[in-house]
């Protein structure tokens, strides 16, 4: 399990500029891979949990899978598996309250 200290964006509810949501999916991105730094890959095929920690109340399901895509592909980035192949990995989503942040864990 890994927990990062990053605040994610609402998804689709974000309105934002195109040029300001690349830069912010790639600075997530970025932080994403220095966490994974380090950290052995796991067997494949494996199943992925992304939470998504926030003080606020939640996201509908579209919304907390789109806050979490630039998580979801540098994961799949380093787990070097293109993140459409759910035959080799499936990803999970979850949310909770709390500070801003993302855990990543490995289900068995």
């Amino acid at each position: 399990m890994i927990e990062i200290p990053l605040r994610t964006g609402r998804g689709q509810n974000d309105r934002e500029h195109w040029r300001a949501r690349a830069r912010r999916v790639r600075a997530e991105r970025e932080v994403v891979a220095w966490a994974l730094r380090g950290w052995t890959q796991p067997a494949l095929p494996c199943v992925i949990r992304l939470t998504r920690v926030a003080p606020s109340n939640g996201l509908d399901d579209d919304n907390l899978a789109g806050a979490l895509k630039g998580v979801r592909d540098q994961v799949a980035q380093w787990l070097r598996v293109d993140d459409k192949r759910s035959d080799v990995v499936r990803y999970v989503y979850a949310q909770e309250r709390g500070p801003w942040g993302v855990r990543i864990e490995v289900v068995d």
